[in-house]
């Protein structure tokens, strides 16, 4: 008897990532979600710019690459033009929160009926390990050698409380796969995701707090330690706004 084995909706593609990288585990988690709800067939993904820049190459349904940032604004444009479609952009922060951010604020106010995975791994990955607007506070990366010092730099961005103070959105949850228990509350933030798309409740955002060894400079297993230690207490996990629950109250 199979008890486990790789989702129809990844392909064979060796993944790129850096050893470590938790990207492999977010891929799995979505294209989970992908194969349990039936929607592989009709699933257009929309790949950013930064790490997960070839995600065409793993994902095994249509996939359209986006200009740095452009995603939300992509999959509005799919969505609209298709609405039996189910359209999925999965992005960094150096993406989705620098370069894209009015794309994300304004697809999100718009309610637009999309799926968001957005990946927050304090830095940029891609270009060599930049100051990202999530780095926490003190954080040493290329362009913070001394720290990000938010006197001069301001303070990390936390895009799910954010956007949780918007009227649009019908789900934004933050979550974090550094451990079991974590990954399997990913699992089902991000099918929930999809399901609200699937019904027609509108934008989803699916925050996964991730980790980046390379750039950070760690083993995977230290790296692991500090998205407990150093991420998750700055990007506290759990639901933000969930419009089921308000209409329910």
């Amino acid at each position: 008897m199979t008890v486990f084995e790789k989702p129809k909706s990844l392909t064979d593609a060796p993944l790129h990532y850096c050893p470590g990288c938790t990207h492999g585990i977010i891929h799995r988690l979505v294209a989970e979600a992908i194969d349990e709800l039936g929607i592989e067939g009709k699933c257009i993904g929309v790949a950013p710019v930064g790490c997960a820049v070839m995600a065409y190459d793993y994902f095994a349904c249509d996939m359209v690459e986006a200009a740095h940032g452009r995603a939300p604004a992509v999959a509005t444009g799919l969505k609209r033009a298709m609405p039996e479609n189910i359209i999925f952009t999965y992005q960094g922060d150096g993406d989705l929160a620098s370069i894209g951010m009015a794309e994300t604020v304004h697809a999100a106010t718009r309610n637009e009926n999309i799926t968001v995975i957005f990946v927050n791994n304090a830095i940029y990955g891609m270009t060599g390990g930049q100051m990202a607007p999530t780095s926490l506070p003190g954080q040493v990366t290329q362009t913070s050698p001394y720290g990000r010092d938010v006197k001069t730099v301001g303070y990390p961005i936390r895009v799910c409380e954010m956007l949780a103070a918007l009227d649009g959105p019908a789900y934004i949850e933050r979550v974090a796969v550094n451990n079991v228990k974590h990954v399997k509350a990913a699992k089902k933030a991000i099918k929930r995701a999809f399901e609200n798309q699937v019904q027609g409740k509108g934008f989803s955002l699916i925050e996964v707090v991730s980790s980046c060894p390379t750039n950070w400079g760690m083993t995977p297993e230290k790296a692991l330690a500090w998205v407990e230690e150093k991420m998750i207490p700055y990007y506290p996990l759990g639901v933000y706004k969930d419009k089921d629950k308000e209409v329910e109250a």
